[in-house]
C-alpha cells in the first residue's frame, strides 16, 4: 500500500521548538507492580484543561460505543551479547527480517569494526548453553549507518537462540546490570556508530532479572511476533482493565504494527528532512469495518499509541480504513497534517526532540502538549517506556 504523505502542510516550527529538559531522576527505569496504576495525564482538547488521573480511570473517561484500537505486535528477545573468536563482545539488536528467509536478520551491532562475512559468533546464555550465528555481510541501513547481516540458523535453532539468550530490547536510556555482566568491558572497543549504553545506571534496578523485562516490556495482549519495541502506551493495560472497558460498552479491536528500533531516534536535523524507518503493519477486515462503523455513526476512535495512530491513518488516507494484509507505512507526522481517523490518543511521554513528539504536538497543538509537559515535570510524572500516560481526548 501506498504511504501517506502530507499534504496542506502548514508552515513547521524548527527542531528546537520541540525541545525540553527532563531531569533524569524522571526517566522511570522500571516498570509499576500493577500496569493500570500509572499516572494519566488526560489533555482535553476542548477545553484545554488538564486532568490527573490514573489509567484505571480510563473507564470513566471513554463513553459507550466508543472504539479502542490497540496494536497486538510481540516484542522479540532481539538484543543480544556475542563473543568473537578473538575473545571479544559485541552487542547486537536485531532489527527486522532481511528478504524471505526467517533466518537471515539485519541488526546494528557495535562495534562493527574488522567483522568480516563467515565469521562465526557465540552467543552464551544464562543457562549456560552456547548458541552460534555467522557474519554474512555488512549493507549500509536506511539511516546511511552500517549494518550487520546474520544468519540466526533454522527457525527451531533460532527461536531457542532468542528465548534462551536474547534479552528485551529496552530503549538506550534503560540501563541493566544483567547485560553489562555479560559485556565484557574490557574487551570492547569504543568505534561504534550508535552506543546502546547510556552509561548510567540506577540503584533501584540492580535486581531486575532478565526475564522480569522479558515480561513486563510486553502487553498483556501481545500476539503478532516481529517488534524489536514495544507500543509503550498498550503497556498500560491489565486484563482486568479491559473487561471493564467492554462491560461499559467500549469497542476493542487491534491490528499489528511491529515497531522497529528507529522509534527512539532524535530528530538530528530540519524537521522538514527527517525520515520515517519503515514498518510493516496489518489491518483485518473486522477492524476495518468496526471503525469505518464508529466514523459513520459520529462514534469516537481513540489510537492507543502512535503506532496505532500511523497505521490507521496511513490506511485511511482518504477517511475510510482499508484492510491491510501487509502494509509498509513511514508515515511522518508533524505540524500542518490532516488526521481522517483518530480522533483521540493515549501515549507515553516522548523524548525531547523526537518525531514521537512532533506526532503529539501535531495532534493536540505545540502549545499545548508542550505546557503538559511542562506540568507534568513538575508533578514528577514518570517518562518515556515504562513511564506514565497521557489521555488525548
Amino acid at each position: 500500500m501506498s504511504d501517506l504523505s502530507i499534504k496542506n502542510s502548514e508552515d513547521c516550527a524548527g527542531v528546537e521548538d520541540f525541545e525540553y529538559d527532563l531531569p533524569f531522576e524522571l526517566i522511570a527505569q522500571e516498570p509499576l507492580l500493577e500496569r493500570s496504576q500509572s499516572r494519566l495525564l488526560h489533555i482535553e482538547k476542548a477545553t484545554n484543561q488538564l486532568h490527573h488521573c490514573r489509567f484505571e480511570n480510563l473507564v470513566e473517561m471513554l463513553q459507550t460505543g466508543d472504539v479502542l484500537i490497540l496494536n497486538n505486535t510481540k516484542v522479540i528477545p532481539a538484543r543480544l551479547i556475542a563473543k568473537r573468536p578473538s575473545g571479544g563482545t559485541i552487542k547486537l539488536l536485531l532489527l527486522r527480517q532481511v528478504g524471505s528467509s526467517p533466518r537471515v536478520w539485519e541488526a546494528l551491532v557495535t562495534p562493527i569494526k574488522r567483522l568480516k562475512p563467515g565469521e562465526r559468533l557465540t552467543v552464551p546464555s544464562a543457562s549456560g548453553q552456547n548458541f552460534e550465528i555467522s557474519v554474512v555481510g555488512i549493507e549500509i541501513g536506511f539511516d546511511g549507518f552500517k549494518r550487520l547481516i546474520v544468519d540466526l540458523g533454522e527457525p527451531e535453532h533460532m527461536w531457542q537462540l532468542l528465548n534462551q539468550a536474547g534479552y528485551a530490547p529496552l530503549p538506550p536510556y534503560i540501563v541493566r546490570d544483567y547485560e553489562r555482566s555479560f559485556a565484557g568491558g574490557s574487551n570492547q572497543e569504543n568505534d561504534s556508530e550508535e552506543d546502546f549504553d547510556s552509561g548510567l545506571e540506577s540503584d533501584s534496578t540492580k535486581n531486575i532479572s532478565r526475564l522480569s523485562d522479558l515480561n513486563r516490556y510486553q502487553t498483556v495482549f501481545a500476539k503478532e511476533p516481529g517488534a524489536v519495541a514495544a507500543p509503550t502506551a498498550g503497556l498500560h493495560f491489565t486484563d482486568k482493565l479491559l473487561e471493564a472497558l467492554r462491560a461499559k460498552g467500549v469497542e476493542i479491536h487491534y491490528l499489528t504494527l511491529h515497531v522497529g528500533a528507529g522509534t527512539f531516534k532524535p530528530i538530528a536535523s530540519a524537521l522538514d528532512e527527517h525520515k520515517i524507518e519503515p514498518e510493516h503493519f496489518t489491518i483485518s477486515n473486522e477492524t476495518a469495518d468496526a471503525i469505518n462503523s464508529a466514523k459513520a455513526e459520529k462514534r469516537k476512535v481513540i489510537a492507543v499509541g502512535t503506532t496505532s495512530l500511523r497505521a490507521l491513518e496511513t490506511a485511511g488516507e482518504t477517511g475510510r480504513v482499508i484492510p491491510v494484509d501487509d502494509g509498509v507505512t513511514h508515515l511522518y507526522v508533524k505540524p500542518g497534517y490532516d488526521f481522517k481517523v483518530a480522533d483521540g490518543l493515549i501515549t507515553n511521554f516522548h523524548l525531547s526532540k523526537s518525531s514521537l513528539l512532533v506526532l503529539v504536538s501535531a495532534f493536540a497543538g505545540r502549545d499545548r502538549i508542550m505546557h503538559a509537559y511542562e506540568e507534568a515535570i513538575k508533578l514528577r510524572y514518570r517518562f518515556y517506556s515504562y513511564g506514565d500516560a497521557c489521555l488525548i481526548l
